[in-house]
């Protein structure tokens, strides 16, 4: 292929098609113009190995909003970024990350441009988090829904809230659900961090009190699974059931890295780097060690082996459930159930398959 050929094949496989009829348009005024795009932007720039599509487009997108006075062509890049594979809330986190940097108005005008895209296309906004001020500590949550009964979402002590935004965007219209950062971890890890897991249960009921929930499905994930056994037997009038998802016991003391992400997530999930695989690897690479640490230290030592009735036990199909099984079977909780095309992170992995065991049990 010569280079006109090979900037149209990269303009069209970015933005779905639609780019070199744009291009013909210019052509029709601009042969120079419509060969600059051709040839040398998605030519000799845009194709080249180095930079992947998804950051070339973010770039891309990125300055137009910086330069200002470049709306069509947002009107093109910003589409072809979620093409590219963006994700919706890191095009809209694009537009905070600029503005002190090129200014609110700037900012303002990109958010405009991208919201105009997500609206288009059907896309919904991320809920926005609500803040929560509890006895000596604010914190962050994600809230969805009406109603006094619902769905309280607790975090692995490696990750935060936003390992059940999937989960949460999978759930039937209406439903409650409220997923809180924890004391130390996520935003709250400047909260002073726990001697005990009774300190955590009754941040936990403050969370509770906060949204008005007077009766829950508690869903943990990792070793988060002691704390949702914690709050059941200290609030056994709100708490109707627990779900434990891929509970993990122990404290081995090290602290896990983005080398461990094969042990959390399946390879092709790792191969294809969508938004569940990069937010779990930023986790990781910004990980608070001594948030991580107690928080463990806390969760192990916690001497809960008789899970209050009912519960359940939920893990992925691929890789090591000997901790899952083992935990069902100390706490006398009916075989696990396994979902398929997931590792340990299965609110990443599987959010859909997860709501539906959530809507059957």
């Amino acid at each position: 292929m010569n280079r006109r050929e090979i900037g149209l094949q990269e303009f069209s496989r970015a933005t779905g098609g639609r780019g070199p009829v744009a291009t013909e348009r210019v052509r029709e005024a601009s042969r120079v113009l419509a060969d600059g795009v051709d040839r040398f932007i998605f030519a000799d720039v845009f194709s080249h190995s180095g930079l992947g599509s998804r950051e070339r487009e973010m770039i891309t997108v990125t300055v137009l909003a910086a330069i200002g006075g470049a709306d069509n062509q947002l009107g093109v890049h910003v589409p072809a970024a979620l093409e590219c594979g963006a994700d919706p809330e890191e095009l809209l986190q694009l537009c905070e990350q600029i503005a002190p940097y090129c200014g609110f108005p700037r900012a303002l005008n990109a958010l405009r441009a991208v919201r105009g895209v997500l609206e288009e296309r059907g896309i919904a906004l991320p809920p926005p988090p609500i803040e929560l001020e509890l006895e000596d500590h604010g914190t962050l949550a994600t809230s969805v829904g009406t109603g006094e009964s619902g769905l309280l979402l607790l975090h692995s002590p490696e990750t935060d809230r936003r390992v059940w935004r999937d989960v949460i965007a999978a759930l039937p219209a209406g439903t409650r659900a409220v997923a809180p950062d924890l004391r130390g971890l996520g935003s709250a890890a400047g909260a002073p961090h726990p001697a005990e897991l009774a300190t955590l249960v009754d941040d936990l009921s403050n969370v509770l009190d906060a949204c008005e929930l007077s009766r829950v499905r508690v869903v943990t994930l990792g070793a988060t699974a002691s704390l949702g056994v914690a709050l059941a037997i200290a609030d056994q009038e709100r708490v109707k059931d627990l779900v434990l998802v891929a509970p993990a016991a122990g404290h081995t003391g090290i602290p896990p890295g983005p080398e461990t992400l094969a042990t959390h997530l399946m390879p092709t999930t790792l191969a294809v780097n969508g938004w569940g695989a990069r937010y779990a690897r930023d986790r990781l690479e910004r990980l608070d060690v001594d948030g991580w640490t107690n928080a463990e230290r806390v969760f192990a030592g916690a001497d809960l082996w008789v899970a209050p009735q009912p519960t359940r036990v939920v893990d992925g199909m691929y890789g090591d459930h000997v901790t899952s099984t083992a935990a069902a079977e100390t706490w006398g909780v009916e075989p696990v159930t396994y979902i398929p095309d997931a590792s340990r992170l299965v609110p990443l992995e599987a959010p859909a398959d997860l709501v539906e065991v959530l809507s059957a049990s």
